[in-house]
């Protein structure tokens, strides 16, 4: 037992440590089904399967944007993992890619994962993962018009200064997540070694993004075999990085196969980040199925924008897709506990 303290302890002075580091900014893809892309998430849900999973998730950020700049803030990840049961593991690799702004800012990662799985007693189990991933920013100069272009009404080339359009370098992250039959908890921190991003010559190191995030499942209804038919799911997630965060709570009814939720996204009594400007962002409807016997999930979630932007952004739109490969055999003779996360 004291080990598994001992890690506890570790992570929390980690997370103590890693904020004494510079300042800097960065923005990075966000999801509302936070859940349904796992590994995205926290490296520790690698593996967190009876055999194999793929994922695919889809966003539509500013869905009112013209069409003419339709391409703008649209976010994709795709992503499968394995559970290594013989050696207590999961395996995953993931790729994202985001679009920022009319300027073409986009955002390319390419990651491989690893968690380690293990058992402190049949009711609580603790996963610790890392992620490695190969990561690009680059932008499109010539679909962005700077002050000295206007100035000068010329159309000739500005005279800002850029070193490169495209800039590369290594990512590292790590997580570790708790669970039970009915509950998690966990954490997971992103860009702990501070890769440098700028494009401009002068350093941008990207500040860690840090992230808490648990939940519980309540049975509602459970049929002859003690298998619950019907279920009422509540979780949270909490990020930031420097002096931005964000939570997200809500929760999801599932009528097998029919998964209904609502989710909202601020932090309106606690924080506000300029007086008059309450931290408000959206209310996210969620709908959906999931058939377990097949392995299939899909979501569809929409943001209603509840900030000051509600007149300007037309909400987000979102598409998450799982499917697992189990074996009816490995199913039978080799069914394995999984932590009882959210699908969304």
């Amino acid at each position: 037992m004291k080990k598994y303290f001992f890690i506890a302890k570790i992570y929390f002075l980690f997370f103590i440590a890693i904020f004494g580091w510079g300042k800097s900014f960065s923005q990075d893809p966000q999801f509302s089904q936070f859940y349904a892309n796992p590994l995205y998430l926290n490296p520790a849900m690698t593996g967190n399967t009876q055999m194999g999973r793929l994922t695919a998730n889809y966003r539509n950020q500013w869905a009112a944007v013209p069409a003419s700049r339709s391409d703008a803030f649209k976010s994709y990840a795709f992503s499968y993992d394995h559970n290594l049961a013989a050696i207590n593991s999961g395996l995953g690799i993931q790729f994202v890619r985001d679009r920022a702004g009319i300027g073409g800012l986009r955002y390319t990662d390419i990651a491989g994962l690893y968690a380690y799985h293990m058992t402190i007693n049949r009711n609580l189990h603790v996963n610790a993962g890392g992620r490695v991933s190969y990561s690009t920013r680059d932008i499109d100069i010539s679909r962005l018009t700077f002050g000295d272009q206007l100035l000068r009404n010329d159309g000739s080339a500005t005279t800002e200064s850029f070193v490169t359009e495209k800039v590369s370098f290594l990512d590292v992250g790590t997580g570790i997540i708790f669970y039970g039959p009915r509950f998690w908890a966990g954490t997971s921190f992103s860009h702990i070694n501070r890769p440098d991003q700028t494009l401009m010559g002068n350093q941008a190191l990207l500040p860690v993004k840090y992230s808490a995030h648990g939940g519980v499942n309540f049975p509602v209804k459970r049929n002859l075999k003690g298998t619950a038919v019907s279920s009422l799911t509540v979780a949270a997630n909490y990020k930031g990085e420097l002096k931005w965060d964000q939570l997200d709570l809500g929760a999801y009814y599932k009528q097998s196969p029919v998964i209904f939720g609502l989710w909202y996204r601020g932090i309106p009594l606690i924080k506000s980040y300029k007086p008059g400007y309450l931290n408000n962002d959206a209310f996210i409807l969620l709908a959906g199925f999931s058939f377990e016997d097949l392995g299939l999930s899909f979501g569809y979630s929409y943001d209603i924008t509840i900030s000051r932007l509600i007149k300007n952004t037309a909400g987000s739109h979102e598409v998450s897709l799982i499917y697992e490969f189990v074996t009816p055999d490995y199913k039978k003779s080799k069914r394995k506990f999984v932590i009882p996360c959210t699908k969304f």
